[in-house]
């Protein structure tokens, strides 16, 4: 069963598309049919398959989850008791614990069986740029 850890380097807050490590993962493997899991292995980012094409999609979404989890120094967040790693620290748990940190996929015909649209993201809810380890695990 071939795995492996990948790392991305993240600039802040926003979703980041490796949708192209993971196919070049599944091409080297030889595996045909199987299932991909896709993990993340920290608490204040998460995975999520969203569409590629217009990038109006992760604008709006970046958005939506600011407006749910604003920072703790927004007057309305007073009630945080997490606050020392910063203002976006509690409020980044929260948005990775509404969204996933591990995705399966189906392999078909040794590819990803992703739609037309379908990208693979890391979903950063830190402010700061920090380096995120992303295990693949293909099983066929």
């Amino acid at each position: 069963m071939p795995q492996t850890t990948i790392s991305i380097s993240t600039r802040g807050q926003g979703l980041y598309e490796f949708t192209r490590d993971v196919e070049a993962f599944v091409a080297s493997s030889g595996v045909d049919v199987g299932l991909l899991t896709v993990f993340v292995r920290h608490t204040s980012c998460s995975l999520l398959i969203q569409e590629n094409a217009d990038p109006d999609v992760q604008h709006d979404l970046k958005e939506f989850f600011h407006r749910i989890a604003p920072p703790s120094s927004d007057p309305t967040m007073r009630w945080m008791r997490h606050t020392a790693e910063g203002a976006d620290d509690m409020p980044a748990h929260i948005k990775a614990a509404l969204t996933v940190i591990s995705i399966g996929i189906p392999v078909s015909g040794g590819r990803l069986a992703l739609g037309t649209w379908q990208g693979i993201y890391l979903f950063e809810h830190r402010e700061r740029p920090h380096r995120r380890d992303v295990v693949l695990h293909l099983s066929a």
